[in-house]
């Protein structure tokens, strides 16, 4: 069935992380996404004739843009698109003739998306940076991990793809559905540090309240909690805990038959409860533990590796995980009612789209 993007033209301009992230979402939905790479095909992640999966639904247009050709190609590609989506940084495409205003004219509903980890503006604007940089701007970073330890980097999670891609995916949908009233196109300027800051409104919110303090494992969502938190299992490996809720606590507490523990938000508690819980945790299993509590509000479920996650019965049912050429993969998400997208396609080599998205667009060179 076609995704609930179907119709929608999106131009890639070639990049890597959050960029081609947020074009592989917005093609699982649906929409015809076109990457505009070098010919050579760029930076490439993984041995030698690996298929780079991030890039799945994605069509790829190889271009020169030194030579008259190829920059005609990129420029004609834009003047039939919805969608932009450049991962440059600020001013690069506008030396390189193809910027916003240079379409001004010809495609005024041209939705220019622009993801950058700084932002098109701000003293560090024109700076290099990576995820780590980024979210170690916003305070999330000093957030994570251990106090006798360094903050621990929560992969490019946060950073590149929860607070870049998904921010940049919102910007360019808020601007098409602003786009039906104006009929106008616009700038969407997504910047990483934004991104995440927005991500962090919860933890601004409860640090406006006193509710949390500026130090690693020292608050309930941190691993200070022994009711929030991971412990190891007989078998080295791990469970998760997150029995937040009075009726999910009582139902862990219960679980692992607890008796005369003092009140569960009393913080002066929670190291001399967490050695506890760890000891009794490390009588058994992860698997043992996760059959006990099956069925239970007490929140108790095993840490999976990626490849166990692969095989897990629920991501399986729900289609969260998927198999392409035999291969484990992410599958679209969210789901729709009606609008289901089909299954995305392998990704190919640099150029091998180049002949039929200049006739399914119908451009002229």
């Amino acid at each position: 069935m076609p995704g609930p993007l179907t119709g929608l033209r999106v131009v890639e301009l070639g990049g890597i992380g959050p960029g081609p992230h947020g074009a592989m979402l917005l093609a699982d939905l649906g929409a015809d996404v076109v990457r505009v790479e070098r010919p050579s095909g760029g930076l490439k992640i993984g041995p030698e004739g690996s298929i780079e999966w991030g890039r799945r639904g994605v069509r790829s247009v190889a271009a020169n843009v030194k030579t008259e050709d190829g920059l005609a190609l990129v420029k004609a590609l834009i003047a039939k698109a919805d969608v932009v989506i450049d991962g440059f940084r600020p001013g690069v495409t506008e030396r390189l003739g193809y910027g916003p205003d240079d379409f001004a004219d010809s495609n005024p509903g041209l939705i220019y998306a622009r993801m950058t980890g700084w932002g098109q503006d701000g003293p560090l604007a024109s700076s290099v940076g990576h995820d780590i940089n980024y979210i170690g701007l916003t305070g999330a970073l000093h957030a994570m991990g251990t106090p006798d330890a360094p903050p621990a980097p929560p992969l490019n999670l946060v950073g590149d793809f929860g607070g870049g891609s998904l921010y940049l995916v919102l910007g360019i949908l808020a601007a098409l559905f602003e786009r039906q009233s104006s009929g106008r196109g616009q700038v969407v300027d997504a910047a990483i540090v934004d991104g995440v800051a927005s991500l962090s409104q919860p933890i601004w919110s409860l640090l406006a309240n006193g509710a949390w303090r500026n130090r690693r494992q020292d608050n309930i969502l941190d691993g200070a909690a022994h009711f929030y938190r991971t412990y190891t299992c007989s078998d080295g490996k791990f469970v998760a805990v997150g029995a937040i809720e009075p009726q999910f606590y009582a139902d862990l507490v219960t679980g692992l038959e607890l008796t005369g523990i003092p009140p569960q938000l009393d913080k002066s508690t929670w190291p001399e409860m967490s050695e506890k819980l760890a000891a009794i945790f490390a009588t058994r299993t992860r698997d043992d533990w996760a059959a006990h509590f099956a069925g239970t509000d007490a929140c108790v479920t095993p840490v999976l590796d990626f490849d166990e996650a692969a095989q897990n019965e629920h991501l399986r049912a729900r289609g969260s995980v998927i198999e392409l050429a035999g291969t484990p993969q992410a599958g679209p998400a969210p789901h729709f009612s009606r609008s289901a997208p089909g299954l995305p396609s392998t990704p190919g080599p640099a150029g091998e789209g180049n002949d039929s998205v200049v006739a399914d667009w119908g451009i002229t060179l």
